[in-house]
C-alpha cells in the first residue's frame, strides 16, 4: 500500500512518514526541498526496507497540485501536512505572504483531497488526514490568516467526512497544539509563557495522529492541555477566544 505525506522532510510529516514505513508501506514524499527530501528518502529506505519516492514540489504553486497527481497516480493513504503561518498585524502582511499560505494551508490540500479521492471511493478503501491545528477552533489576531486557514481544514475535513460514510473512506483531522519543529522559525513566532509548558515533540504527535486516522477517527488532538484548550475555545464567547489568542502572540519575542 502506498502513502502520500506532502511536507515530508521534517517535523510533523517526517515523523508519519516513519510510521508508515514502519508498517511496511511504500511511500511518495514531498517537500520544497529536494537535497533534505532525497536523504530522507534513503533513510527510510535503508531503514524499513520499502519503497520512498520523493517528488520536490513547492505547493505554493498553484500548477503543483495537478503535476502532483500526474505524477503519483493512486494511492492508499493521503496525508496533507504542508503548511506554514506568519506572525504579523494583517493590515501590515505581505499580501504575496497571505496569498502563498493560502494556496499552501487551503487550495492545495482541497486539491490533492479532490484528485486523490475519486480513486478510493471507486475501491471503496482509503484513509486521509489532514493536518490543522488547535488554531482551527478560534479566531487568531496577529495570525489572523493562519488560524482562518486551520478552521476551514477543519471545517473541510469534517464536511467530506459527513459525505463518505459508508464509502469504506476515511477522513480524519490532526489539530496539533505547539510542537517543536521549523514552523515556529518560519511564522516568526517563540515559546512564550503560554505555550512553553505545552510544547509537544513531532513524534508525539505524528504518533497519536496516525493511530487516529488507522482507527477512522473524525478529529485528534495531541496532548490532554490541548484538548483542554480546543474544549474551552469552542464553549467561550468569540471575542473572549480572539483576546486571549491576541495576547499570546503579543507575547512572543524573538528566538
Amino acid at each position: 500500500m502506498i502513502a502520500l505525506v506532502t511536507g515530508a522532510s521534517g517535523g510533523i510529516g517526517l515523523e508519519l512518514a516513519r510510521l508508515f514505513a514502519g508498517d511496511g508501506h511504500d511511500l511518495v514524499l514531498v517537500a520544497r526541498g529536494g537535497e533534505r527530501l532525497a536523504m530522507v528518502a534513503r533513510e527510510l529506505e535503508d531503514r524499513f526496507r520499502v519503497e520512498v519516492r520523493p517528488i520536490p514540489r513547492d505547493l505554493s504553486n498553484p500548477i503543483a497540485p495537478l503535476s502532483l497527481f500526474d505524477e503519483c497516480g493512486e494511492v492508499d493513504f493521503l496525508v496533507n501536512n504542508a503548511g506554514f503561518g506568519h506572525r504579523g498585524s494583517f493590515a501590515d502582511e505581505d499580501p504575496a505572504i497571505l496569498s502563498e499560505m493560502l494556496q499552501v494551508n487551503v487550495a492545495a490540500l482541497t486539491q490533492l483531497t479532490r484528485m486523490f479521492l475519486p480513486a478510493m471511493v471507486d475501491r471503496g478503501s482509503g484513509r486521509i488526514l489532514n493536518v490543522a491545528s488547535t488554531a482551527a477552533f478560534q479566531p487568531g489576531p496577529l495570525m489572523a490568516v493562519y488560524y482562518a486557514s486551520k478552521a476551514y481544514v477543519l471545517s473541510f475535513s469534517e464536511a467530506i467526512r459527513a459525505e463518505l460514510e459508508e464509502s469504506g473512506v476515511s477522513v480524519t483531522t490532526l489539530c496539533p497544539g505547539p510542537t517543536r519543529t521549523a514552523f515556529v522559525d518560519r511564522a516568526e513566532v517563540s515559546r512564550n509563557r503560554f505555550t512553553s509548558s505545552r510544547v509537544m515533540e513531532p513524534f508525539e504527535v505524528a504518533r497519536e495522529g496516525y493511530a487516529g486516522m488507522m482507527a477512522g477517527r473524525a478529529v485528534v488532538i495531541p496532548g490532554k492541555v490541548n484538548r483542554l484548550g480546543a474544549a474551552g475555545a469552542r464553549l467561550a464567547p468569540r471575542s473572549l477566544a480572539a483576546g486571549i489568542a491576541r495576547r499570546i502572540h503579543e507575547a512572543d519575542e524573538p528566538s
